[in-house]
């Protein structure tokens, strides 16, 4: 028979150990082992991490939930130590988010025999040997008063240890908070809590109605003024691997055939889709964006419908986040509608049939959103047909690190390229629709980590992710008649200007000539740029 406190110790042991190569890794670059203090300070943070561990599965243990509650803990513990260890991914709550809304197809992207390894011997087998060890109980108040000694020993043995090297942890705690959020399991289930919190246990709120006051002015409701725009949201796409920005490899040989606007310093809103998409079109900037605020507060999407503009999102993504609730939806990440599929539905696909919807439509003007599978990865090498194989050698593999930095380069780089003919056949697109106002406009949500510094994909938290997480291209095209109508030469003196997903919002009010109290021209993109 084991004693309950001690199988909760033992499995603290195991967590700390097994679980954190990322998180002391990460610790020792900032505290390295060249001297008597930094050494003393790794010994004792290993044991209290430990100890920490071990009072957080005391909180939770009891005769009916201690063996169910480690066994949770080691199989996802094991899981985010694989992400962490593979992507140097950070699990928050923005990440548990973005977990839960991504699709099944998605997710399997993921799965690979490291994944399987480490869940096996980190989750499965020592869950077995919880599972298979029987566990003494005693009364209630000696169990109660037994696990208060224990806790009560960590603790006190936690804070001893701090106050002897208390000039490392105060650095620890204050200069590199970055490094908690590496700690595992007890980050990852503080941003569940964060993440329970602030998803169910809010009071939910009637959403909000603004810009009631919207409206198209009525000269602008005329046929020969009716205005198309085709509004692009890409996927996981860096700026950096845009041949228009200076990029050495021919990643966009049609869009430099294009008269295009290229805006090359543009930021996203966050670093997940799951906060990007939402953002990007809220009337909330970055710095007041909260994801219930948003999800509760009509959006630019919602202000340009009741303005009287048809509006249809099509998605071969996971989904649109929330932001085309309230519009005509179509999901084209399947067959059913798709008709470009082959390992996955493509990009392309959603233009299949756009005419025909353009047509169907004899007034007003129309907002089609068209949001992209894009770069997705890790399985950057589906991203897109194989005639779109121009670089190589190639990564054909999801677990990115028995990749050279080449192969996942050029996996990546030929998904841009599917990306510039995708742009290319929207602009064709549009072209054949002349008799409209046109435009299209093509941001990405954020960008990806291919690898740099060992992190790969996305998602990290904004304040600590690299700049090629956040720093996103950015094109506009217009047809003709909008183009009459924009000082071009101002237009490309703003190219090199800085901005970010807050402008978007308003950029779209401006260029359907939406007016509204809501609108703010400072953050339209366009409106010192109209003749």
């Amino acid at each position: 028979m084991t004693k309950q406190t001690k199988i909760i110790l033992l499995a603290s042991i195991f967590l700390v150990a097994t679980g954190n190569f990322t998180f002391f890794s990460k610790t020792l670059e900032f505290f390295p082992l060249d001297g008597l203090s930094n050494i003393l300070f790794m010994v004792t943070l290993v044991i209290n991490f430990i100890l920490f561990v071990n009072i957080v599965l005391l909180v939770f243990s009891s005769k009916y939930t201690t063996k169910p509650f480690i066994i949770l803990i080691l199989m996802v513990s094991s899981l985010v130590a694989y992400f962490m260890n593979s992507y140097s991914v950070v699990v928050d709550h923005n990440m548990i988010q973005n977990m839960l809304e991504t699709n099944i197809k998605e997710s399997m992207d993921l799965l690979t025999l490291k994944m399987v390894l480490y869940f096996l011997f980190l989750g499965i087998l020592p869950s077995i040997i919880v599972l298979r060890t029987k566990i003494s109980y005693d009364t209630f108040k000696n169990e109660a008063f037994s696990k208060l000694k224990s806790a009560l020993l960590s603790f006190g043995i936690i804070v001893m240890t701090v106050l002897m090297l208390g000039g490392h942890y105060t650095s620890f705690f204050r200069e590199y908070k970055e490094l908690r959020t590496y700690a595992n399991p007890t980050f990852y289930m503080y941003s569940f809590q964060k993440y329970i919190k602030r998803t169910y246990f809010k009071t939910t709120p009637i959403l909000k109605s603004i810009a009631n006051d919207a409206k198209i002015v009525e000269e602008d409701m005329h046929d020969e003024d009716r205005e198309l725009i085709i509004m692009v949201v890409g996927e996981a796409a860096r700026a950096d691997r845009f041949e228009l920005n200076g990029y050495e490899k021919n990643t966009n040989p049609l869009l430099l055939e294009e008269n295009i606007y290229n805006f090359t310093q543009m930021y996203s809103c966050g670093t997940a889709t799951a906060i990007s998409v939402p953002c990007m079109f809220s009337i909330y900037g970055r710095n007041d964006y909260e994801d219930q605020k948003a999800k509760y507060t009509e959006n630019a999407i919602d202000i340009l419908k009741k303005s009287g503009i048809s509006i249809l999102w099509r998605d071969n993504n996971s989904d649109s986040k929330g932001v085309a609730l309230r519009v005509e939806y179509e999901d084209y990440k399947s067959p059913k509608l798709n008709t470009m599929c082959d390992v996955e539905c493509r990009d392309e696909g959603m233009l299949i049939g756009l005419q025909e919807y353009i047509d169907s439509h004899k007034e007003g003007d129309i907002l089609i959103v068209l949001h992209q599978m894009g770069n997705h990865g890790p399985a950057y090498y589906k991203r897109y047909p194989k005639e779109f194989e121009k670089f190589t050698p190639l990564c054909e593999d999801n677990q990115l690190e028995n990749c050279s930095k080449e192969e996942i380069s050029n996996s990546y780089d030929n998904a841009i390229l599917y990306t510039d003919y995708f742009l290319s056949k929207v602009i064709d697109l549009l072209k054949k629709n002349d008799d409209f106002e046109t435009a299209m406009v093509y941001m990405s949500d954020h960008g990806e980590s291919l690898g740099e510094n060992n992190i790969y994909l996305h998602g990290l938290p904004y304040m600590i992710a690299p700049q090629n997480q956040k720093h996103i291209p950015a094109i506009f095209w217009f047809g003709s008649k909008i183009s009459s109508e924009l000082d071009t030469n101002k237009l490309k003196a703003s190219l090199n200007k800085e901005y970010n997903h807050d402008y978007l919002f308003h950029t779209l009010l401006g260029l359907f000539e939406v007016e509204t109290k809501e609108y703010k021209k400072e953050f339209d993109i366009l409106s010192d740029i109209k003749k």
